[in-house]
């Protein structure tokens, strides 16, 4: 069987340009592909950047055709990516915070943003999160950005078996010395491997952070996307461990 591989995609979003930044979902998509990768997590809405003022104009339901290039180029790579957009249940329902799981066998799930930001419930509604998913041995529980701000979060992804944590996220400059020492500290506390997907440049009116990172079940930095910019970070299992390494776009 092939060793699991999965990556961070820190990609730069066009504020509400959704064809656009498919048509750089399919890049990464691709790239992925070639090295091997299984699962490809995007940062926070990475489909339309992380624009709150555009995202009632913007929301979808999951189920949209604007996603099919996305949901065919998955299927025909054998690759699973998990895209950021703003999402409705249904035509009246709230504004949802949608991490939407595009499977290499064309299937579609949903995890939806369960913790909000200070300020998003002008915009957005809460979610209720979403199923783990399962390659094999391992176990990995989603997360977007807020998410993981609440230690009950991936405390209660490691008791319902998670190996792996994922978090597509939006962390700005200010922000990345606390939220990633939080992320590390969750790594180290519950036994996870821990991935963060960052956006690679501005986004909302916050210059974000870049440096996409991933860290292994003790704690340990495995390897960061240095800063800014388009970026692959590739973690790959390793017998115990993992080896990882970051590819510049």
């Amino acid at each position: 069987m092939t060793a699991f591989t999965l990556a961070a995609a820190q990609s730069i979003s066009i504020a509400g340009d959704v064809p656009a930044n498919i048509e750089r979902h399919l890049a990464f998509m691709r790239t992925a592909a070639e090295q091997g990768v299984q699962l490809l997590v995007f940062p926070e809405l990475s489909l339309t950047g992380y624009e709150p003022s555009l995202a009632a104009e913007l929301a979808i339901a999951p189920e949209d055709k604007v996603l099919t290039p996305l949901r065919e180029m998955a299927r025909e790579l054998r690759l699973t990516a998990v895209v950021g957009m703003p999402i409705r249940v249904t035509p009246e329902a709230g504004v949802l915070i949608g991490a939407l799981v595009l499977g290499a066998d064309g299937s579609l799930a949903v995890y939806t943003k369960q913790h909000l930001h200070a300020g998003e419930e002008a915009v957005f509604v809460a979610g209720h999160g979403g199923a783990a998913l399962e390659w094999g041995d391992e176990r990995i529980a989603l997360a977007v950005c807020a998410d993981f701000s609440h230690a009950s979060h991936p405390r209660a992804a490691a008791r319902a078996g998670a190996t792996v944590y994922a978090a597509g996220v939006l962390i700005s400059e200010g922000g990345y010395a606390t939220d990633s020492a939080l992320l590390q500290d969750y790594a180290a506390e519950h036994g996870l491997l821990v991935l963060m997907a960052n956006h690679g440049g501005p986004s909302g009116g916050w210059a974000c952070a870049g440096r996409s990172a991933i860290w292994a079940a003790d704690g340990s930095l495995l390897a960061a996307v240095p800063g800014v910019g388009d970026a692959l970070l590739i973690a790959r299992r390793a017998g115990r461990g993992w080896a990882s390494r970051v590819m510049a776009l």
